[in-house]
């Protein structure tokens, strides 16, 4: 498929990106601030805790093992080393039990609170984002990665960090030591120091790699959802389209061979030169120059070989460590930036959280653009439309006639190309964007079900008054028409739809699920404007009708614009826009359109005649 062939543009430009080095560490500085910000107390401990353990480690490793033979070897009274063993067991045990203390009872909870911190500010962001930017693919691969990686990847820095101060402590330890032993050894461990460029060219190979796999692991994961979720079960049985995505899986796995063919050879041959470079030349040659000296010329205590043998090893390991936890801030960085980036995009449709908070009046659009980002033709051309208080507009007209583009324009998803968009004269970006939304009861065409309760999903928001919410509920819905199917449900409003986390959620129909959807209508009545996007799609005409008399009755004060391919509901409406092509065609009440006798009369004649055959 030319879809796994085509290279994509942001993984090509981000694998040749090279942070430099101060947005190294500022992003990993950025990462640090925000775990400090949601637990400081918690962010304090985890390193104190770290430093005091890698102190008693180097305490009782190599510094007892070498006091313990060189003592033996000279004949000390063994006093010395019985109280320093007390000393170490007691450091020990005071440490474990103030650990203990801090992060069952102190810090309990600390960590998820770090995450929801995270979470809570991401999708505080992509809420703010213009709907536009989930329509351009580089934009959208590195909100995904941002999403994806957000959490894990802080918490990586605090853990890499972690690793480096307990690598730290050990390497001053040990490098004293063997210092004080012969400074020739520390020339043995430095080599890993030496190797440090080939570390940091295998964390960016790795990067680049994962970076060329993710638009083939969203694809994976697409393929995958389509085979367990109940909206593709009907399709999948009943045509070949699942072979068509084995097909495409097959294809997938064949370009993550390839991409990881691309990247594999190096890697192998820098971890080759490194593990060389550790194990033989640090490791062995240390080894045998210690052997020599305390077997050989017996220039060295056998407790000071013992030593050298058990800590050069460490030392070595510590050093290429220190070089991995330092290209490890590097490979953080690099997807932290992605992260950084999603956050710091000004989304394009500002909140204004000084502008006024609107209070319903007259919307009106003036000679109204719009052009989807890379389209090649205008959605809307030069729409002029006016929705008074208390007034019932249908929008009618065959699908791409741009009806829905409309609703997303009212709703302010979306910026006008040219023209102006006003509510009682000012403009619509004086108002606070938040309030403009909130103005709007809306259903979209492809609204959603949520996996909550019956009456979390008429509400949409959390439960203020339980009392009053559960009348609000019940009141909506059988003005809706769900009542009737929601008092069969076991549990009644507080039935789970869905069973994606209840084993006896409530499955419904699609017309069942429209008309909760629509109960979402009836339960803000505060709301001066009603916005439907084909509220009765999945209604028969009978259904319908009810529905239309109920909401018709229910809004009564509120501006109403609704989307209806059944034109039978348009005659109830005040003011009639027929669509075409992006365009207001005709524009009037049922009976002047009729007389008009243009493409609204053509349409609904077809329309009367197909119920009248039926």
């Amino acid at each position: 498929m030319a879809l796994f062939r085509r290279k994509q543009p942001d993984a090509a430009q981000e694998k040749k990106k090279k942070l430099p080095l101060r947005q190294v560490w500022q992003n990993n500085l950025f990462a640090l601030r925000l775990i400090w910000r949601a637990a400081p107390l918690y962010f304090i401990f985890y390193f104190l805790s770290t430093i005091l353990y890698a102190i008693v480690d180097f305490l009782s490793g190599a510094f007892l093992l070498r006091l313990i033979v060189n003592n033996v070897q000279s004949g000390s009274p063994p006093a010395q080393i019985a109280a320093y063993i007390v000393g170490i067991v007691g450091a020990n045990l005071l440490i474990n039990i103030l650990s203990s203390y801090m992060w069952n009872v102190k810090l309990v909870g600390d960590y998820h609170r770090i995450e929801a911190s995270i979470r809570q500010m991401m999708f505080d962001q992509a809420q703010r984002v213009e709907l536009a930017c989930y329509e351009r693919p580089e934009f959208y691969d590195k909100y995904v990665r941002a999403m994806d990686g957000a959490n894990d990847h802080v918490r990586q820095v605090m853990y890499t960090l972690d690793g480096l101060i307990w690598r730290v402590t050990g390497l001053i330890g040990n490098s004293i030591l063997i210092f004080t032993i012969d400074p020739v050894f520390i020339a043995f461990a430095a080599i890993p120091l030496l190797l440090g460029f080939l570390r940091k060219k295998n964390n960016k190979n790795k990067h680049d790699c994962d970076t060329d796999l993710k638009p083939y692991n969203r694809r994976k994961s697409y393929i995958r959802r389509t085979f367990y979720l109940a909206d593709y079960a009907k399709e999948m049985r009943q045509t070949g389209m699942y072979l068509r995505l084995l097909e495409d899986l097959r294809e997938n796995l064949d370009e993550f061979k390839r991409i990881h063919r691309k990247y594999s050879l190096r890697r192998a041959v820098y971890e080759l030169i490194m593990k060389l470079g550790t194990q033989v030349v640090t490791v062995l040659g240390a080894t045998l120059y210690a052997t020599f000296r305390a077997l050989v010329s017996g220039s060295m205590l056998l407790g000071d070989c013992l030593v050298v043998i058990s800590s050069i090893g460490d030392i070595s390991n510590a050093l290429d460590d220190f070089v991995v936890k330092l290209a490890e801030f590097h490979e953080h960085a690099l997807y932290l930036e992605d992260m950084r980036t999603f956050l710091s995009h000004e989304p394009a449709i500002a909140e204004n959280p000084d502008g006024d908070m609107p209070k319903g009046g007259t919307i009106e659009l003036k000679n109204v653009t719009f052009r989807y980002e890379g389209a090649d033709t205008d959605a809307l051309t030069d729409v002029s439309l006016t929705v008074r208080p208390g007034e019932r507009i249908a929008l009618v007209g065959h699908n791409g006639s741009g009806k829905t583009t409309l609703v997303k324009l009212l709703l302010h998803l979306y910026e006008p190309t040219a023209g102006d968009i006003t509510l009682d004269g000012r403009d619509w970006r004086d108002f606070n964007l938040t309030g403009w939304r909130r103005q709007f009861s809306t259903v979209f065409q492809d609204y959603r079900s949520f996996s909550f309760t019956v009456a979390q999903n008429v509400l949409l928001r959390p439960t203020a008054d339980p009392d009053a919410d559960r009348a609000l509920v019940e009141q909506s819905l059988r003005e809706s028409g769900a009542w009737e199917k929601v008092e069969t449900l076991d549990h009644g409003i507080d039935t789970v739809l869905t069973r994606e986390f209840d084993d006896k959620g409530a499955v419904l129909s699609g017309g069942e699920s429209q008309k909760i959807s629509l109960a979402r209508v009836f339960a803000e009545p505060e709301r001066p404007f009603v916005l439907l996007d084909e509220p009765s799609s999945a209604l028969d005409p009978i259904a319908e009708h009810r529905m239309f008399e109920n909401m018709m009755r229910a809004t009564a004060g509120r501006s109403v614009v609704f989307i209806s391919h059944r034109l039978s509901s348009a005659t109830t409406a005040d003011r009639i826009y027929m669509m075409e092509k992006g365009r207001v065609i005709e524009t009037g009440t049922h009976a002047e359109l009729m007389a008009q006798n243009g493409k609204y009369a053509d349409m609904f004649r077809k329309q009367a005649e197909n119920y009248v055959g039926a």
